[in-house]
């Protein structure tokens, strides 16, 4: 019972912290910047990795962004087949009886017609094979290849207009350097839904070539 208090208390604390901007130490994809271009954009090479995705049908507003980061939150906080527990240190640390997954920053956001894509990336020694079987079958676990990346940093509001000026930016700039885009852009989300708006880490990014 005394764990589960300090359990507790934990997780409120640190989700108090997140709010204003303090993030909790957690880890993040690991990649190795190739390049900076004009107006912010880093160019990066991401190691292969595994992330837990679902898909909601697109509606107006923030509820997208909520209703997914709910489905996979779900999935790391317990929501999984496995009977094993692994401790947290994250902002969204909740107490369970299953298995609960380190969480890693950033999540991956797309929205795609009528459907919104979100991605949790796993912390390394997961696979899609050997990370627990999410409960809900709404949620995938995918296995990624190395990747190269153009990103751009923003803070502030992440609804769709937000993210699609951009989007829109880093599209551009990337048309006056040797890179170009070979998929459509997505949003990375370094900090939960709460955050005030102003403390966000926000990007945007892309996969691309050299041309």
């Amino acid at each position: 019972m005394l764990r589960l208090f300090k359990t507790l208390v934990s997780s409120v604390l640190l989700a108090g912290c997140s709010v204003v901007g303090v993030r909790a130490v957690t880890d993040e994809p690991k990649y190795a910047l190739v390049g900076r271009l004009d107006g912010g954009v880093e160019v990066r090479t991401y190691d292969s990795r595994t992330a837990a995705e679902t898909t909601v049908a697109a509606r107006g507003g923030s509820s997208n962004e909520g209703r997914a980061f709910s489905l996979l939150a779900g999935y790391i906080f317990g929501g999984n087949k496995s009977n094993d527990s692994i401790a947290m240190t994250t902002p969204v640390e909740a107490a369970s009886r299953s298995t609960k997954i380190a969480m890693t920053t950033p999540v991956q956001a797309a929205s795609a017609t009528g459907s919104y894509q979100m991605r949790f990336f796993l912390p390394p020694g997961y696979d899609a094979k050997s990370a627990p079987v999410p409960n809900n079958s709404s949620v995938r676990l995918v296995d990624l290849p190395e990747e190269t990346m153009a990103t751009l940093r923003f803070s502030g509001s992440r609804n769709d207009d937000a993210v699609d000026l951009y989007k829109a930016k880093l599209l551009a700039n990337l048309e006056r350097s040797e890179w170009k885009a070979i998929a459509e852009p997505v949003a990375l989300f370094y900090d939960p839904p709460w955050t005030l708006p102003p403390l966000r880490r926000n990007e945007v990014a892309v996969l691309v070539a050299r041309r």
